[in-house]
């Protein structure tokens, strides 16, 4: 036979509206299992511990990183600005003021009127008509008609020598413009500061190859005549004398003799002598000779 199930007693304290009583469970059957606990919160790492440093780790490479960038940054725009030295560890050269001659042809050690270029005995005075470069310091024969003063001021080829005395004639007239035979002087600059020592060689090739390359149409072929140390009027020069050859549209002289006369005249100046005579007028061709031999000094 079966128990009758027991009730559930329910007793009220004094005071109370309702009181709260135990139930029991049916035969056979065990209590209820009370509810797990909740779990336990993830432990949380004390302050200073291994993540707080990994952040400011993670912190401060970030702004290393930040400040080597900005630096990177300022060498290679310092680098750019001042020609490949950032900091400005080397001074710049100092320019070079001298004049092209003198850069190009320092001065002998040895004297110019040395060997064959001594100075010979005076030479006869120079009679007729006369030619005078007060800058050059230079005197040279004059020639009549057609032959009349050079008066502009002509600045040639890459040395400038600067022309502004002499004789010329127009030989013709071509695209190009007009056509000359010329007798012209010039003081250019050759030595360095007080010295008064040329390298008469050295300037006299260097004008020589400037009038060839600026003064003539290109290209051209040269027949060299004569390329000297001599003594123009007692005075030590070096006499370059040639016939070039070429052409040019509309231009009929295709060739002409010329000659380039450089004169140390005791001066930081060299006194420069140019003669040209177009093919187009060969009977002027003596001229070139005529007018070396007559060079005087002031």
């Amino acid at each position: 036979m079966s128990e009758p199930t027991p009730e559930s007693l329910t007793w009220r304290q004094p005071g109370d509206r309702f009181g709260s009583g135990l139930v029991t469970a049916a035969p056979g059957r065990s209590p209820a299992a009370p509810p797990p606990p909740p779990p336990e919160p993830p432990p949380t790492s004390p302050p200073g511990g291994p993540e707080r440093q990994r952040r400011q780790m993670r912190i401060f490479g970030g702004i290393a990183g930040g400040i080597l960038a900005i630096g990177l940054t300022v060498v290679l725009l310092l680098a750019f600005s001042s020609g490949g030295d950032p900091f400005g560890s080397k001074e710049a050269a100092p320019t070079d003021v001298r004049p092209p001659l003198a850069q190009a042809c320092p001065a002998p050690t040895g004297s110019p009127s040395a060997g064959p270029t001594q100075a010979p005995s005076d030479p006869p005075p120079a009679t007729g008509a006369r030619t005078t470069d007060e800058e050059a310091g230079i005197s040279y024969k004059a020639y009549g008609t057609p032959w009349e003063p050079w008066t502009d001021f002509w600045r040639a080829g890459t040395l400038e020598v600067p022309y502004k005395v002499g004789q010329h004639f127009v030989t013709e007239q071509y695209g190009g413009g007009s056509y000359h035979a010329s007798i012209l002087s010039a003081a250019v600059p050759a030595a360095d500061n007080d010295a008064v020592t040329l390298n008469l060689e050295c300037v006299g090739r260097q004008v020589a190859a400037d009038v060839r390359a600026e003064y003539y149409p290109q290209p051209n072929t040269m027949d060299p005549i004569r390329d000297e140390l001599t003594t123009l009027g007692g005075r030590p020069a070096w006499v370059s004398q040639f016939r070039l050859h070429f052409t040019a549209p509309g231009l009929t002289a295709t060739d002409e003799l010329s000659a380039v006369a450089v004169i140390d005249v005791g001066k930081t100046t060299a006194a420069v002598l140019y003669i040209s005579i177009p093919g187009t007028h060969k009977q002027w061709d003596y001229a070139v000779d005529d007018v070396l031999k007559s060079v005087r000094p002031l």
